[in-house]
């Protein structure tokens, strides 16, 4: 009784947007135009990247620095490179930069300015930096940041490059507004072109494409009210919501207009778009629950960027979802038969309606039954010889590395790694709170004390303090030591700052160690918390780590249930899981090769660091893994639609990939153009997604879907539809006729 009230509801569905078409495309009209005029500004909005690690020891650590000893978070780092290859370093050179560099000191958002102090390398005396502290903290900063980069003055005979993590926040920012317009640019058009190949008809072709853009336009309309409201968001979600709403929202739209045309060779308009909402439309709900999915559990890793980019996520599918069963309808309703109109290629049959798809499918699924246990095998073998690089991944945290040496954030922080050393520009910093002041005799012997025992721990190249300044056995501090002491921003009150200089590189795993020793074994009366650069990735990927086994049984388990209450069988579930897991991990292993080992990186102008970025992982999985997912539900729908009718799991296996072989490459081959187009912008970590998500789905409908799917389920037979005796109720109609095969 329940089920049939359920079908008559989906079916009243149709009916009911066929009966209200104008009404229900006015409103989307209204929605679009109206939401679309925000969307363009939100981007500028959003200049958070969303990776601080809010509540950690770092993140504790710098606000003690800046409200104890008056150090500001928010700096520049300002690279002056002669551009005659003239010795910057000598006293007169650096004379005359500091006098040019004079209007900039007078600015009323300048805290301080003075040369930097880390450890010059021998060989590059054509460049010099200046370090630059900002009254402001970083967001205050980043609101007027062109006006603060105007404010640096042009040095005579030398070029000047701002960088630091500030001046990188700002060009990721710049980076995401134009990879948005270069993206759509080359992905929109491209998708279009597919369309026109598949429909064959300019209305056909141009309704995904409609509901695509509308999609991302109501979405990103709507999180400009949220970020209005001072709701941070990551200036990675514009770039996120273009391509997974592009993608999803042309995909459910194709898979929808496919069926109303094939329905149209035997019914009436109404009758028609009525069937395809039982049938289109009800895969695109179950697929947009499982993108859904991926997205909700990245709100499992607690940092602000995979919130972010969660709740983004989320947003888009479901606005895709809302205009696939919607807007989409309401069109196909008015446009009626007129959906064949113009077409832009001869069809042998009107609007190729026919049911038996084309011969290169049923040649292909007659290959595939004959030979399923070698294909299968063969298939498989490959996948997993294709994920043995991601069995060696090293993950990592870039900073200025995430853009093109064309920002000159980017350029600037590659000079100063030639120029100087950068494990002391990078160094450990602990934020120490005494009992008693800094310059009690009491308070210099425990620093004095606890500086020896952090020198003698691995991996230190030395330890600096304001004890430093003072000789063995000395433990007063004169008044004009103490001045300076002061000046430097080395201690005040309560407060002194310890830095720990390592012996290797911010991410390399003997100082990961040193970060975690040291906060394992605080001091006797000392409070401490440990930051700088080291700690703060290394809270980063903590973060990630943590939070990764949440992420994988909720993208799993739910996953399972979804599909489970579409196919109301064990084995479908499972099968359909697996072959995802398959698929992702042989894309995993292209990313791998790529950004950690460096191959093809010159032909995507990626920057080889020797590791991946952490979050890509997490990310790839949870987006590729609810996407791939759709191709999955649209062939084990009409799979499991003509085993309800025929019976036969071998005929039925056939049937659904004839009927849906076409439309699913189709959709993947768009999908791979909208995300491919990322792989050439300006943001690494974009990129990385798009190359991760265009491999994924192109392995996924090239050899998993046409290959190995149907392969298993003719090898499987009866215990494809199994369900255990306690589950029996949950199960759909029997079949016609008795298995066959």
């Amino acid at each position: 009784m329940k089920e049939r009230q359920k079908k008559a509801s989906v079916r009243q569905w149709g009916s009911i947007i066929f009966r209200y078409r104008w009404t229900v495309v006015s409103a989307w009209v209204f929605l679009i135009v109206c939401l679309g005029f925000f969307a363009i500004r939100t981007p500028s909005m959003l200049q958070d990247t969303g990776f601080t690690p809010n509540g950690s020891s770092s993140v504790r650590g710098i606000a003690l620095l800046e409200e104890k000893l008056g150090l500001s978070a928010a700096s520049l780092d300002i690279v002056i490179q002669s551009t005659s290859g003239q010795n910057l370093t000598t006293f007169e050179e650096k004379s005359k930069i500091w006098e040019e560099l004079a209007p900039l000191r007078e600015q009323p958002f300048v805290s301080d300015m003075y040369e930097s102090i880390v450890t010059r390398y021998g060989g590059e005396d054509g460049v010099v930096s200046y370090t630059v502290l900002l009254k402001e903290n970083a967001n205050q900063a980043l609101s007027h940041f062109e006006e603060i980069k105007a404010a640096v003055p042009s040095i005579n005979g030398a070029k000047t490059y701002i960088t630091g993590n500030l001046a990188v926040y700002h060009d990721m920012s710049s980076a995401v507004r134009h990879d948005i317009v270069r993206a759509e640019a080359f992905g929109i058009p491209a998708a279009l072109i597919i369309l026109l190949f598949l429909f064959g008809t300019i209305p056909a072709a141009l309704l995904p494409i409609v509901v695509g853009i509308g999609s991302v336009a109501v979405t990103m309309g709507s999180l400009y009210f949220v970020a209005a409201q001072g709701v941070p968001l990551s200036n990675f979600l514009p770039n996120m919501v273009t391509m997974l709403g592009l993608a999803v929202g042309i995909d459910y739209a194709l898979f929808i207009v496919s069926r109303f045309r094939e329905e149209l060779g035997s019914q009436p308009v109404e009758a028609a778009l009525v069937a395809a909402c039982r049938t289109a439309g009800r895969s695109v709900f179950y697929s947009g629950a499982a993108v859904m999915t991926g997205m909700l559990a990245l709100g499992f890793v607690r940092l602000p960027v995979f919130r972010s980019l969660a709740f983004g996520g989320m947003l888009v599918v479901l606005v895709s979802v809302l205009a696939a069963c919607t807007l989409l309808p309401a069109l196909l309703a008015i446009l009626g038969r007129r959906i064949f109109a113009w077409p832009v290629r001869s069809r042998a049959k009107d609007g190729n309606r026919g049911s038996s798809g084309s011969v290169i499918w049923v040649r292909i699924s007659e290959l595939i039954m004959s030979r399923p246990g070698i294909i299968a095998a063969v298939v498989t073998a490959a996948l997993l010889l294709a994920m043995t690089p991601a069995l060696h991944i090293k993950l990592g945290i870039p900073s200025a590395e995430v853009l093109p040496p064309s920002y000159d954030s980017r350029y600037g922080a590659d000079l100063m790694k030639k120029a100087y050393d950068m494990k002391e520009a990078n160094a450990i910093i602990i934020a120490a709170e005494l009992d008693q002041s800094y310059d009690d005799p009491r308070s210099i012997r425990l620093v004095k004390s606890y500086v020896s025992r952090l020198q003698h721990l691995p991996g230190v190249h030395h330890v600096e303090s304001y004890a430093s300044f003072l000789r063995d056995g000395v433990d007063n501090i004169s008044p004009e030591l103490k001045a300076e002491v002061e000046k430097r921003h080395a201690a005040l009150d309560k407060a002194a700052i310890i830095i720990v200089v390592p012996e290797q590189g911010e991410d390399a795993p003997a100082t990961v160690r040193l970060v975690r020793d040291i906060r394992q074994s605080p001091p006797e009366g000392i409070q401490i918390d440990v930051t700088g650069s080291p700690a703060y990735k290394l809270d980063i990927m903590d973060r990630i780590q943590g939070g990764l086994p949440y992420v994988l049984v909720t993208v799993l388990s739910v996953t399972y249930i979804v599909l489970f209450a579409a196919f109301r069988s064990i084995v479908l579930p499972l099968k359909a899981v697996v072959m995802n897991l398959l698929s992702l991990g042989a894309s995993f292993g292209l990313v791998t090769l790529v950004f950690q080992h460096g191959y093809g990186a010159g032909l995507l102008q990626v920057t080889y660091t020797g590791s991946v970025f952490a979050v890509l992982p997490i990310l790839i999985f949870c987006v590729v893994f609810g996407i791939s997912m759709d191709y999955e539900v649209m062939m084990l729908s009409r799979i499991a639609e003509a085993y309800s009718k025929e019976g036969n799991n071998e005929r039925s296996t056939a049937i659904g990939l004839q009927r849906t072989g076409g439309m699913i490459t189709g959709a993947a081959l768009i999908l791979a153009v909208v995300a491919g187009a990322f792989m050439f912008t300006d943001n690494e970590l974009m990129k990385a997604l798009g190359l991760g998500l265009t491999a994924s789905v192109l392995i996924d409908v090239t050899v998993v879907r046409i290959l190995l799917v149907p392969s298993l389920m003719k090898l499987l037979g009866k215990a494809n539809w199994w369900l255990p005796g306690f589950l029996s109720s949950l199960a759909k109609p029997k079949p016609k006729a008795d298995e066959n095969s």
